[in-house]
């Protein structure tokens, strides 16, 4: 009876040897996780000082505080604590810009010798400011004159017209640039257009208006592009007087030059001006020549509005090689809502046989409330609103 008890133990002990081994690899096992965990805790409690600061939340001992040394001429702050002056891409050419018969318009670029100071860094050009700085100007963009602060174009050869641009997709399907005038002049209307329209919208300020450094930068914080709106001299002027500061023909080009500067020097940021009336001065070639010369000279673009047929801006333009553009259609001349929604179909089929179109509006709630509800369709049928200046060199006359 014994060796029958003692015969099964026997034959089972090699499976409990195994047994025995697999219980004892588990606790080794477990005993290495165990250790490896505690590892990464020690680890993760080390002596760091951005760890301990979160952990403990007691902020970081205060630096010695570094005293920068003084700014060379010309050379902010930052680019000194780079090391290295910075510089546009264009500052080692020279850029010349040609108008040909067909309308598009030739860049060439010769080499220049620079100033021989030494190694300067290259910033990459870009189309737009960022975002995060649009209210601001730029500094090498902006000359000072008893009229305040004038665009000029940059060392570089960078324009404002395009330091200020609203970007676009560039693809090659519909656009259509939609200005609205007249913010300024009314702050509920001002604040609502700012508010309410979208950025891709082009917003124009009269210059006669009322606190318009401030609305230019709400306007730019919220991405849109914008011009300055000139009064210039209509046919029934002075019956019709469009305010303080308007350009006339009987006035020697100096004092419009004059006026033309003092209305620039009101805020910053602007790709472009575009006129306010105007239809004897924009019909008088010897009076507009000098005007527009001036606006290009300052890499601005001239938008003119489009209500005048006699305009002569077209032949102007083009014959001094400014950067220019015209409205296709006023969307509001009826001031009814559903008038300004088929105002602006009109101006979308204009587009789909140019390619491009640009509408004119004013500040109104009307105006404001219809443009709205057209651009949250349009684009659904491929159609792409954009500022203004990537349509001014396109735009060969009305």
């Amino acid at each position: 009876m014994g060796t029958d008890l003692h015969a099964p133990l026997g034959q089972n002990r090699p499976a409990a040897r195994r047994r025995n081994r697999r219980f004892s690899l588990a606790i080794v096992f477990a005993s290495l996780a165990v250790v490896g965990i505690l590892g990464l805790s020690l680890y993760a409690m080390r002596g760091d000082e951005a760890l301990r600061q979160v952990a403990t939340n007691v902020p970081p001992a205060s630096k010695p505080e570094q005293v920068q040394p003084p700014s060379k001429p010309g050379q902010n702050p930052a680019q000194q604590q780079a090391g290295m002056p910075r510089s546009d891409p264009n500052s080692g050419a020279n850029v010349e810009r040609t108008l040909t018969d067909d309308g598009s318009v030739v860049t060439k670029y010769t080499p220049r010798s620079r100033d021989g100071s030494g190694p300067v860094m290259i910033g990459t050009q870009r189309i737009g400011q960022d975002p995060r700085v649009a209210a601001q100007p730029n500094d090498a963009l902006l000359e000072d004159s008893p009229h305040g602060r004038l665009p000029i174009v940059g060392p570089g050869g960078q324009r404002p017209m395009d330091q200020y641009a609203r970007p676009w997709s560039g693809a090659r399907g519909t656009r259509i640039a939609i200005v609205v005038g007249g913010l300024g002049l009314s702050q509920t209307g001002t604040q609502r257009a700012i508010r309410d329209l979208p950025p891709s919208v082009t917003l124009a300020f009269a210059v006669s208006g009322n606190s318009l450094q401030r609305w230019m930068q709400e306007a730019r914080r919220a991405g849109h592009e914008i011009l300055i709106q000139v009064p210039f001299e209509p046919f029934d002027y002075p019956a019709n007087d469009p305010g303080p500061g308007t350009l006339l023909t009987r006035m020697s080009a100096k004092d419009n030059l004059g006026r033309l500067h003092q209305a620039m020097g009101e805020i910053t940021n602007y790709t472009g001006v575009m006129n306010y009336l105007g239809g004897r001065y924009l019909s008088d070639a010897a009076a507009l020549e000098p005007v527009l010369r001036d606006i290009s000279k300052r890499g601005l673009l001239f938008l003119d509005d489009g209500t005048s047929a006699q305009s002569k801006t077209a032949v102007v333009a083009k014959a001094i090689e400014a950067p220019h553009a015209f409205g296709d259609l006023t969307l509001d001349g009826q001031l009814q809502k559903d008038a300004i929604l088929r105002k602006l179909d009109e101006l979308e089929r204009v587009a789909g046989r140019k390619g491009t179109a640009i509408g004119i509006a004013s500040a109104f709630d009307e105006s404001i409330d219809a443009i709205r509800q057209w651009s949250e369709e349009v684009s659904q049928r491929g159609i792409e609103i954009v500022g203004v200046s990537s349509l001014a060199s396109e735009s060969v006359g009305p």
